[in-house]
């Protein structure tokens, strides 16, 4: 054997701790990134290499961090670690889809010093949150703020289906031939003088909002505290604050019925 091959054949076995060559390490490492440690272990005894699931995490926490270029897309949401306890921001690449870094709250002021030692972005994606509102326009005065395509759609799905309930008197069924005509069931009276009947969805979930929000009222907490622990913004939940008549305002009929609807209860803002 050469001197050079020598002397390479050692610094292998050094790099390894004398235990394991660099090539049997990458494997390792390579499974334990796809499987984890307990599985990446079962799978290394199966090819013939006796490990731990420790050392397979080991290694795996070895490697070194893999570079990306600066993001020019941030995607920004939040995640639970305890819901309805504790929340943090995530930050995804949105032209790569691949995520960027997870700080340890929601904060406005979290989400502004990240944007600040990162001036190349040009554009934030986020959901219609108060405090990534705040974030953004602080750490990125250049960039631009668009909401994410889910919040775009599940708004949109709201106001439809207040639409659709506010002009629910236009829509007529097609009857059936008298000849055929089957009894009609009676309509079960709503005993409250609110225009929205029970057993409706739209209803019921505004009903449902407004009791859990007195509830949490009841408890001591705050109307921001409340909203938070119910993804409502402050606004939301102070319209969840007033009486119990699902739309007090809102008229059945009439030219001025929907914008009525839309300005006595406004979509959540989510």
């Amino acid at each position: 054997m050469r001197a050079a091959d020598l002397r390479r054949t050692v610094a292998r076995a050094d790099a390894s701790d004398g235990r394991r060559t660099e090539r049997l390490r990458s494997t390792l490492a390579a499974v334990g990134l796809a499987l984890a440690g307990r599985a990446g272990a079962r799978l290394a005894s199966v090819i013939g290499v006796s490990v731990s699931r420790s050392t397979v995490l080991r290694l795996v926490e070895a490697l070194p961090d893999p570079e990306f270029p600066a993001p020019r897309v941030v995607g920004v949401d939040e995640y639970a670690t305890r819901r309805g306890r504790h929340y943090g921001t995530v930050l995804v690449d949105v032209e790569s889809r691949r995520p960027v870094d997870l700080l340890p709250d929601r904060e406005a002021s979290s989400l502004a010093a990240w944007l600040v030692n990162r001036p190349g972005v040009e554009v934030v994606c986020r959901d219609r949150a108060p405090f990534f509102a705040e974030g953004a326009t602080a750490g990125a005065p250049q960039a631009v703020q668009v909401a994410d395509r889910w919040h775009l759609w599940h708004n949109l799905s709201e106001v439809a289906e207040r639409c659709v309930a506010d002009h629910r008197g236009c829509l007529q069924v097609l009857a059936p031939d008298s000849a055929q005509s089957a009894p009609e069931p009676k309509k079960l009276e709503d005993p409250s003088d609110s225009p929205w009947p029970r057993g409706h969805r739209f209803a019921d979930r505004t009903r449902d909002k407004h009791a859990t929000v007195h509830e949490l009222l009841a408890a001591g907490l705050s109307r921001r505290a409340s909203g938070r622990q119910l993804h409502m913004t402050s606004r939301t939940s102070s319209e969840g604050t007033r009486p119990t008549n699902c739309s007090p305002s809102i008229e059945t009929s009439g030219p001025h019925s929907a914008s009525t609807a839309t300005q006595a209860s406004p979509p959540d803002s989510l």
